[in-house]
């Protein structure tokens, strides 16, 4: 596991601290410098890009990593490699074509219920573009085991550029028209710069010659389309059909909850971009062992960090609320429900990564696709009943109904699983800790309240994990610190 703490350490940080320009963005600068209506078109233009990003595509950036170790010969590699950036033209220049073509009838669609969306077609199809090509430039460096500076730009570079870009419409340097055109031009850039870093680390020759196992690779992508689509769907398809049944401003409402929830997303974020290519390694190596051994450390080390940052949220959120705009206050369920679905993504491990790198990841895309359709039809039904808790009520039904099945489908498949009684600890812990915090509250700023027991809290946590020796990686991490202070 060297090499996956220390990448992890690595891509925590620099995840960490993208969330925290995000947060800038999120929680005070869109909500203070845009309209809520424009907050709104951004998070609804940002979603329906985040839907088409896996159908452009192709699944190459999940291919690139099951096949790559595979192969042995140079020039194997460069066909494989050239094939990567070819494939996804297959679905990106039809569709291009028929946006063209049918740009009124996709505007009408997705302004059915917000006129101001439907001038914005190509904005969505141009950044869901450059959102694919960079997730395959990612892919491409991740499979070298290089993976910070990828993580950067996902995680770092966008937000740094909106938040500047922000600032600038303040000041009214730029209009907000100018800055959503500018925000196209923030992810062409992205993709762009990583594409230069991929081809640093390995030049592709532009073979046409097409690899001996192109069949396979073709049939796996284009069913992990299907695959990428179901995940995206039940992450993103609540904005997008929130702006098919409410007004726009409230996309914006839910958008800020969502992203408060998402923070706990960060070390499983970093983890899995070093885990990812090393699940695909040791399944490619018949290598059990291991595999079993990571999926288990992956999935203890992430509820361990990913539970605490949810109680933390939950504890300080009244606090948080107080720092910002009173329309965007509120929610609390919301934050609560999308909260829960990414601890049980969590508590997963590398379960995404040992099912679509192994030979069963059909079955799994067959019961994404399901869940995909049920997140739709919850959607559908709860969102004109409840509006934005229902759609956090949809998210969660369907993702802790996901998670369900891969645990279990792993269970058959590979007789393991990612629990121990070290899991339980961890419940129980953070349920006491809950318990006992929710009671004490402090009468400063609520900056001053977020932090003093915040500390207070994470201080008990990691001495009583450090006690019990839950986690041999928080053990020796606190061990190494107190010895030095000794």
């Amino acid at each position: 596991m060297g090499i996956v703490f220390k990448q992890t350490f690595n891509n925590t940080i620099v995840t960490f601290f993208g969330f925290g320009i995000g947060a800038i963005n999120t929680l005070f600068l869109y909500t203070n410098f845009l309209t809520k209506e424009y907050y709104g078109l951004v998070t609804v233009i940002l979603a329906t890009a985040a839907l088409l990003m896996p159908v452009l595509t192709f699944g190459a950036q999940n291919t690139l990593v099951k096949f790559y170790s595979s192969y042995k010969d140079s020039k194997d590699v460069n066909s494989f490699l050239s094939l990567m950036l070819y494939l996804p033209l297959i679905l990106i220049i039809p569709l291009g074509i028929f946006s063209y073509f049918a740009n009124d009838f996709i505007g009408n669609f997705i302004a059915e219920k917000n006129e101001e969306v439907k001038d914005y077609v190509w904005y969505i199809f141009f950044i869901g573009l450059a959102m694919s090509y960079f997730e395959i430039f990612y892919s491409w460096v991740k499979v070298h085991m290089k993976s910070v500076f990828g993580n950067f730009m996902k995680e770092v570079f966008g937000r740094l550029c909106i938040a500047i870009l922000l600032v600038l419409v303040y000041y009214n340097v730029i209009t907000v028209d100018f800055f959503l055109k500018a925000l196209v031009a923030v992810y062409v850039l992205r993709m762009v710069i990583m594409k230069i870093y991929a081809f640093t680390l390995e030049m592709p020759s532009f073979s046409f010659k097409l690899p001996n196992n192109y069949v396979s690779i073709v049939k796996y992508s284009a069913l992990i389309i299907l695959g990428g689509s179901a995940a995206v769907i039940l992450l993103e398809i609540d904005k997008f059909m929130l702006n098919q049944y409410v007004e726009i401003e409230n996309v914006a409402f839910y958008g800020v909850s969502v992203f408060i929830a998402t923070v706990i997303t960060v070390p499983s974020r970093a983890m899995h971009q070093i885990t990812h290519p090393l699940t695909a390694k040791l399944l490619n190596n018949k290598d059990k062992p291991e595999l079993r051994k990571l999926y288990k450390k992956s999935s203890l080390t992430l509820f361990i960090i990913s539970g605490i940052i949810f109680l933390l949220i939950m504890l300080n959120l009244q606090e948080l609320y107080k720092l910002m705009p009173v329309a965007y206050r509120g929610g609390v369920l919301v934050v609560f429900l999308i909260g829960l679905t990414k601890v049980l993504d969590s508590i997963l491990g590398n379960s995404n990564s040992i099912l679509f790198n192994s030979d069963y990841y059909r079955a799994i895309l067959v019961m994404g696709v399901l869940l995909a359709i049920l997140v739709v039809f919850l959607n559908y039904i709860l969102i004109p009943a409840y509006n934005l808790e229902g759609a956090a009520w949809a998210t969660f039904i369907a993702i802790a109904s996901f998670n369900f099945a891969k645990i279990m489908y792993v269970y058959a498949k590979f007789k393991m699983h990612p629990f121990s009684i070290d899991t339980l600890k961890v419940l129980l812990i953070l349920s006491a800790l809950g318990g006992l915090f929710y009671f004490i509250n402090f009468n400063f700023h609520p900056i001053v309240n977020i932090v003093l027991k915040s500390i207070l809290i994470s201080i008990v946590y990691v001495l009583v994990l450090y006690k019990l020796r839950v986690s041999e990686d928080v053990y020796s991490i606190v061990s190494s610190y107190l010895k030095k202070k000794k």
